[in-house]
């Protein structure tokens, strides 16, 4: 077994210049990807993993071919998401996860331009396992095909995977433990905007505090990635009125995209 907390505080402090030095670029650029692998587990609470040999004939792939891509998207991303998926599933960092049916990871295109984040799922979201399914979800899905989108084109995700009992607002120290699957996912996806629904979807994923109603409809970054927070669906349910904000939201983004 190997210690993640351990090696992964090797991979930090490791000297850049030890494989440079035999000219093993290759090797280096590996050692970054392991580390920021093994960095993720630790922060999700893994302390040990198995090691599995790679299979045989299978060559890493070159800095130079990296390069030269026509997308910026990890290659694969689609099976890195689903990795990724399969560790939430089994998830035990917070309270939550002992009063959830399903985790409700996220569902879409993996290589999507436009990725939704809400807060936390409700309780059809919970029984199926999949984000914005309930009432909400399908005024979601009403605004996606306003933009002349489908829901299979972009990307949903919530920032807590659990939902919480009784709809209650996510707690500090849930947000703190579902963020970096979050975080991933954005990393993996790579979008070129984020819509933001409702004001922990925005805390829970920059882990800044923002009013909602103050920040709405202007353009924020995260990770050099243009982010447009926003009412949540679940709101304009409640207050029929503010979805002409949330459209007036939705045409900055369409036009951000270049979609007419």
């Amino acid at each position: 077994m190997v210690n993640v907390g351990v090696v992964a505080s090797r991979l930090l402090n490791l000297p850049a210049r030890m494989t440079r030095d035999n000219g093993e670029r290759i090797a280096d650029n590996l050692c970054m990807d392991l580390r920021d692998e093994l960095a993720l587990l630790r922060d999700l609470g893994y302390t040990h993993l198995d090691y599995i040999a790679p299979a045989a004939g299978r060559r890493a792939e070159s800095p130079e071919r990296r390069r030269t891509r026509t997308t910026p998207r990890p290659e694969g991303n689609d099976t890195l998401l689903a990795e990724l998926g399969r560790v939430a599933a089994v998830c035990q960092n917070c309270r939550l996860a002992g009063t959830r049916t399903n985790v409700v990871y996220g569902v879409g295109n993996p290589s999507a331009d436009l990725m939704f984040i809400g807060e936390a799922p409700g309780r059809d979201e919970d029984l199926k396992g999949e984000p914005f399914v309930g009432r909400a979800g399908q005024l979601l899905t009403d605004i996606i095909k306003a933009m002349q989108l489908t829901r299979e084109q972009v990307y949903i995700a919530n920032v807590i995977k659990c939902r919480p009992p009784e709809n209650r607002n996510p707690e500090s120290d849930e947000l703190d433990a579902c963020r970096p699957y979050i975080r991933r996912q954005v990393e993996l996806i790579q979008p070129r905007v984020i819509v933001t629904l409702g004001r922990f979807a925005l805390v829970g994923l920059t882990e800044k505090v923002y009013g909602i109603t103050s920040v709405r409809g202007h353009w924020l970054e995260y990770e050099g990635v243009k982010l447009m927070p926003t009412y949540h669906p679940a709101y304009l349910l409640r207050t029929p009125s503010a979805k002409k904000e949330v459209w007036a939201d939705m045409k900055k983004v369409m036009a951000e995209l270049e979609i007419s």
